[in-house]
């Protein structure tokens, strides 16, 4: 299981890069691609809408299951990945590259330093 340690994790399975100017880029571990198997639809959340962490702000749907998506930080969502509406499976096949859910400008930035760290996330899947 790939768990890049430049990243923040969640408890629920998302990670968060910082993408510049203060956005942060989010989508989910390789944990959980793997856990779903073959995405075949994602409902993302919209630009502008304010989110808080913790919340749901999306749904994956795979041949398994349906997955929430939630938000590990509190902001507005600025981008979704348009590209996951013609090609979802991107998640199964580059989540931490072209795989990236949505970017979001969080209210506090100091939020991400409460995220999980790589070594503590790889301690919740494999533990």
């Amino acid at each position: 299981m790939d768990v890049p340690a430049d990243l923040r994790y969640s408890a629920e399975h998302e990670w968060v890069r910082t993408a510049g100017s203060g956005t942060l880029r989010i989508g989910i571990t390789d944990y959980a691609q793997d856990a779903l198997g073959d995405v075949v639809f994602i409902d993302m959340p919209k630009v502008g809408d304010v989110v808080s962490a913790g919340s749901t702000c999306g749904e994956i749907e795979s041949t398994k299951s349906v997955s929430e998506v939630y938000t590990p930080v509190s902001g507005t969502i600025t981008a979704i990945n348009e590209a996951l509406a013609d090609d979802p499976a991107v998640l199964n096949t580059d989540p931490y590259g072209s795989g990236w859910i949505f970017e979001i400008t969080p209210d506090d930035p100091a939020e991400v330093d409460a995220l999980l760290d790589a070594d503590a996330y790889r301690s919740i899947t494999e533990g």
